[in-house]
């Protein structure tokens, strides 16, 4: 792939991924619930085309399981976005395994070294959080996509993940 071609690309998926990071935050947070699904459907399609071609950029250089870990992470944000119309309750069995997928992706793409130690750390607080809100819904919680402590509470953290990956992916290799 071309410089010009990696620079575009590169700044394209920075852009979804800053995109999804602020609307899938402002999804979370605002309450009529068509203005949630609205946010999250922004949300959804930005991180699916971000994480997309992350997964081309990351697999293109050899960085296999990154790659693999943007793939997954693009499967399970589709998974999310699915259930994105049927509202809250409506959205609770994509939910469990959009976020299943996203535990998963997260520790693929935080364990090698491929990008800084910080941020690393804060993909696999990440998936830890997301992995216990995957494994209450799949026993049975009633958890809803804004319910607290989880998983509320791990968004903002998933959002400083993504932010990082968009900081890291426009500035280069150090």
């Amino acid at each position: 792939m071309s410089t010009n071609s990696d620079a575009l690309l590169s700044r394209i998926a920075a852009a979804g991924l800053c995109v999804g990071a602020v609307f899938g935050l402002l999804g979370t947070i605002v309450e009529p619930p068509t203005r949630q699904a609205t946010f999250w459907a922004i949300d959804s399609v930005a991180l699916v085309v971000a994480t997309s071609l992350l997964t081309v950029k990351y697999f293109r250089a050899g960085i296999d399981l990154v790659a693999a870990g943007f793939l997954v992470f693009a499967i399970g944000e589709g998974v999310l976005f699915s259930g994105t119309a049927a509202g809250p309750q409506g959205s609770v069995p994509a939910l469990a395994a959009g976020v299943a997928l996203w535990a998963a992706a997260l520790v693929m793409i935080s364990a090698p070294p491929t990008f800084a130690p910080w941020l690393r750390v804060l993909g696999t607080i990440a998936a830890c959080l997301f992995a216990v809100t995957a494994s209450r819904l799949f026993g049975g919680a009633p958890l809803l996509p804004t319910s607290s402590p989880l998983p509320f509470f791990a968004y903002p953290v998933l959002v400083a993940t993504l932010l990082g990956w968009a900081w890291t992916v426009v500035r280069g290799p150090s």
